[in-house]
């Protein structure tokens, strides 16, 4: 195998590693952190395509943990624990979505957006 794909695939590697410390942190907590972090150090290197997974689990990570702590407010109007449960079900689909491109060997389509 030549050094540019070695490299393409430690890079899809790196990036599936971070879907699963995603998925894991809805469990554990503290892995999305590791997760992100992964991801900060790894965008730049990666193969384009790659960088768009890299773009998109760094908004996933900051945009739920946004939704998280004003969900987390809410709990004291009740509403908050709903809207929890729907944060946790958007942070799910949007790491399957990706692992899915991922697995496809795909860039993710529209890595900018707020929705799944």
């Amino acid at each position: 195998m030549t050094e540019e794909l070695k490299d393409v695939a430690a890079d899809e590697k790196n990036a599936r590693i971070v879907y699963y410390l995603y998925l894991a942190s809805l469990v554990v907590g503290i892995t999305a952190i590791v997760g992100v972090i992964m991801a900060y150090v790894n965008k730049n290197e990666a193969a384009d395509w790659v960088k768009t997974h890299y773009r998109f689990q760094i908004r996933t990570f900051w945009i739920g943990l946004a939704f998280g702590l004003v969900s987390a407010l809410l709990c004291i109007v009740i509403i908050g624990y709903l809207l929890l449960i729907g944060v946790a079900i958007w942070f799910i689909f949007r790491c399957v979505k990706g692992l899915t491109y991922l697995e496809k060997k795909q860039p993710y389509p529209d890595p900018e957006t707020w929705l799944v």
